[in-house]
């Protein structure tokens, strides 16, 4: 039987369910688990845990919204992730994590053979833990690492944190998506992340949607995807004080730059994703705020975590 997947949403989790979960853990016939926003107690998180840590069909987990909620299962789910050797994706958005939990976390992490995608979002994160996620985004050269790195709303981290993580990313061989959605950037920090965007090689999507950029970062990102070739793609600027001409001249760029690479062949195969991302207390802008390179490459909020193209391409 093929592996299939278990979606539950902000739910009360009973015993027969959490059993259900766990044979079919056991038994290597999920590939997709989703318990975002459930609620159980700590003994049935930790026989999931337990069950999930041998799993080898399991490619994506997201425990959104809360269900990581204490120190205990952080603990209980580094212990499984040192174990599993199979998820590839990891959604945590929305979990009381902070500096400390993400540094127990963080071990496990780190040495996850097949981990690409990771959703700290809403986390309560700081600069420590800022230094923690540099570790997941090794430089050229070095070992594999995260591929799509989401951050939002994570306020508490300072300008020093955040162009640690811009030296990080400009120097990454692998991350091809960075969501920074709601969080307090600025223009300097938004400076720094250009340089971080004209100097790697893959980075495809960014969003920097709601954090307090204007003109001045516009000006600055229009400057270097009109003078530096870049991989990126998708560039999300909405719900900021930028005018609608220079978003548009932005998105304009991208265009270009996207059909000069299909004519050539380079392009077409590549496809942004965001998987598992909880959705923003705003609205998504329209395409010439958000700056896709064209339709089909649109990022979609899927609030269940669901989707296996990123799965499929990582296992080719």
């Amino acid at each position: 039987m093929l592996p299939s997947s278990i979606q539950i949403s902000g739910e009360p989790l009973s015993g027969a369910e959490v059993r259900d979960i766990c044979r079919g853990l056991r038994d290597n016939a999920v590939r997709l688990l989703s318990l975002r926003g459930c609620r159980l107690c700590d003994r049935d998180f930790g026989r999931i845990c337990r069950a999930l840590a041998g799993a080898t069909s399991l490619a994506q987990l997201n425990l959104n919204l809360g269900v990581v909620s204490s120190p205990s299962r952080i603990k209980q789910l580094a212990e499984a992730l040192r174990t599993n050797r199979s998820i590839q994706s990891l959604f945590l958005h929305g979990s009381p994590l902070t500096d400390a939990g993400l540094a127990l976390l963080n071990p496990a992490l780190a040495l996850h053979p097949a981990l690409v995608a990771l959703d700290l979002g809403d986390c309560m994160l700081g600069d420590e833990a800022i230094n923690l996620i540099c570790g997941l985004l090794p430089p050229d050269g070095a070992k594999s690492g995260l591929k799509e790195l989401t951050l939002s709303a994570n306020p508490g981290i300072t300008p020093k944190g955040w162009s640690r993580l811009a030296i990080a990313v400009a120097h990454s061989s692998q991350v091809r998506v960075l969501n920074l959605d709601y969080n307090p950037l600025g223009d300097h920090v938004a400076g720094m992340l250009a340089v971080a965007v004209a100097s790697s090689r893959t980075l495809e999507v960014l969003d920097l949607e709601g954090t307090g950029l204007t003109n001045q970062s516009a000006q600055t990102l229009l400057d270097m995807v009109e003078n530096y070739p870049t991989a990126l793609r998708s560039l999300v600027l909405a719900e900021n004080s930028i005018s609608p001409e220079l978003q548009q001249q932005i998105c304009d760029l991208l265009s270009e730059g996207e059909e000069e690479e299909e004519v050539a062949g380079g392009a077409g195969d590549t496809q942004e994703r965001e998987r598992g991302r909880e959705p923003t207390a705003q609205k998504r802008g329209s395409s010439s705020w958000m700056c896709p390179s064209d339709p089909s490459s649109q990022m979609v909020l899927m609030t269940s975590g669901l989707g296996d193209s990123l799965l499929a391409e990582t296992e080719m």
